[in-house]
């Protein structure tokens, strides 16, 4: 089964979720490390190409999953949820959604404010023009530290919304008991009714 029905993700939201959560996890984990790094490590600018690199690829994932999103409605929460945590489980995704654009998003503004003008050409193949950035951010380098601040407080933000996504998963899992988790993870057979 390709497509979402009402009680089930198919493969291709199961794929997307797998695939990006890998990749957003890796993400973090990497911009945490790079940015723990001393400013003149010869290996920073190779790391950061890779990690705006990584961050295109993750745009665009973005973009599809959105697309896919929007022509596959997600499976109905399951019954007996508290009104509180059906608005928590659909502010959640929104967050998660929001931040999947705004992390690279920011992160090409970041690169396109930044006064030392370095190109960014995904995996040393595929040039990527600057943004155009708002004068009213004033100079190159405060737009930059703007943007940088946003960049690092929506990882922090993505990090907690993560933790939080994962928890409710276990907690639907380990004690409701009910097929939230289970979904996730395989198909669920195709019924008529969907």
């Amino acid at each position: 089964m390709l497509r979402n029905t009402k009680t089930g993700y198919g493969r291709v939201a199961i794929l997307f979720h797998w695939v990006m959560a890998l990749m957003i996890a890796g993400m973090l984990a990497f911009g945490l490390y790079m940015t723990s790094l001393p400013s003149d490590d010869p290996e920073l600018f190779t790391l950061y190409q890779l990690h705006k690199s990584i961050g295109f690829v993750v745009l665009a994932l973005a973009v599809l999953r959105l697309t896919w999103r929007l022509a596959n409605p997600s499976p109905r929460l399951p019954d007996g949820m508290h009104p509180l945590e059906r608005l928590g489980a659909h502010l959640g995704h929104i967050g998660l959604y929001a931040l999947l654009f705004a992390m690279p998003l920011t992160g090409w503004l970041m690169a396109s404010a930044s006064p030392w003008g370095i190109p960014t050409i995904v995996f040393n193949v595929l040039p990527v023009p600057h943004l155009p950035v708002p004068d009213v951010l004033g100079t190159q380098a405060e737009a930059e530290s703007f943007f940088k601040l946003l960049h690092a407080y929506g990882a922090y933000l993505l990090i907690a919304l993560i933790v939080v996504h994962v928890a409710a998963a276990f907690k639907h899992h380990l004690i409701a008991r009910d097929d939230t988790l289970k979904r996730m993870v395989s198909t669920a057979p195709a019924r008529a009714d969907n």
